[in-house]
């Protein structure tokens, strides 16, 4: 079905690096010197949704006490410190491959911040499969609309040749406003149910796609 397309965009977060256990782990450690109670992964991803903020409003921080921008410093800070402990889903690099191989141009589209999305993306060894690596110019998540407005006119695409691979509802919101196809992954930051209530194919991982 990929081959249809002139280009993939690639979510980042959920989508290529596997980092839902860790920020599973970081909520939780926020929330246990807060007197809020934990969340398993499943209940995170019930729960997690773009902007950030409202993620965290579900789960009872309170911004009266502390700001949002405040909270946010201190989960990023720590994410920082240990997102080199996260790996790529399994399937990447050889899907990747598949449509470098096919001549389909491929980008990269983060609310990330841009430094460490760069970061990442040349950690992993990653750089060579991407034209474009957007991400955010701040830490705080709250949405990728605009980047991918811009992305849509440096590529130059018509409708059904741009095809957006994401892992959230608001992947699937961004495609929609940008005229690209999407495809959702449930392997990241929301579940199935949720993700199948936006209308579009859901595969369960990477692998399905390959």
């Amino acid at each position: 079905m990929i081959e249809k397309y002139k280009h993939i965009i690639w979510d980042w977060n959920g989508t290529i690096l596997k980092d839902v256990n860790l920020c599973v782990e970081l909520i939780n450690w926020l929330a246990q010197s807060r007197a809020l109670p934990e969340i398993d992964i499943n209940r995170y991803r019930e729960v997690f949704t773009i902007p950030v903020k409202n993620y965290y409003a579900a789960l009872g921080f309170n911004f009266e006490n502390e700001s949002f921008e405040k909270l946010g410093k201190i989960w990023m800070d720590e994410y920082e410190r240990r997102k080199f402990e996260c790996n790529l889903y399994e399937g990447v690099t050889d899907l990747l491959n598949k449509i470098e191989n096919a001549g389909i141009g491929q980008s990269i589209l983060s609310a990330y911040s841009q430094h460490t999305l760069d970061e990442l993306v040349e950690h992993y060894g990653l750089k060579k499969y991407f034209t474009h690596v957007v991400g955010l110019d701040n830490i705080y998540a709250a949405s990728k609309m605009h980047l991918g407005k811009d992305l849509m006119k440096r590529l130059g695409n018509g409708k059904g040749e741009t095809l957006l691979i994401g892992d959230t509802v608001h992947d699937f919101e961004v495609a929609s406003e940008i005229g690209a196809d999407c495809i959702l992954l449930a392997s990241g930051h929301q579940n199935k149910k949720v993700l199948l209530e936006c209308g579009v194919q859901v595969c369960d991982s990477i692998l399905e796609l390959l």
